[in-house]
């Protein structure tokens, strides 16, 4: 299950990564108030007025054609340097890394050797033997 929420997870971020670095335009053909053709990428077809126009020999300029474009700009320069984000930004992206990665990082246990060994099985009671007691 992990395996395909990565899978997704890298595909959504390669698709948004392509779809922010492409320039889009979109060009629309207007023949008299109503949309004739739109195109992707190209140039938009026209509808065969202008070629009209000019067997007629209206020189006049009274067209009826329009063209629309509308140009998005993709992103040219995608490596953000450091230098570029001031002093407060970089101090709170240091510390905030910083504190967010020792969550994840596993607790040092103190290495006491003595406490994990049984003590040793006496046959005789050397205290009670050499009456030695501690008061």
């Amino acid at each position: 299950m992990k395996k395909v929420f990565q899978k997704i997870g890298s595909t959504t971020m390669a698709l948004l990564l392509l779809l922010s670095t492409v320039s889009w335009t979109v060009e629309k053909h207007f023949c008299m108030g109503r949309l004739m053709d739109v195109s992707f990428f190209m140039d938009a077809e026209d509808c065969g007025m202008e070629a009209a126009v000019m067997l007629i020999g209206d020189e006049e300029g009274n067209h009826c054609c329009d063209d629309e474009s509308f140009t998005l700009e993709g992103q040219d320069d995608l490596k953000l340097n450091w230098n570029d984000i001031d002093l407060d930004q970089q101090y709170f992206l240091t510390v905030f890394t910083n504190s967010y990665l020792s969550l994840f990082a596993k607790p040092l246990k103190p290495s006491f050797e003595g406490f994990d060994y049984p003590p040793p099985i006496l046959v005789r009671d050397i205290q009670l033997l050499g009456q030695v007691f501690l008061i």
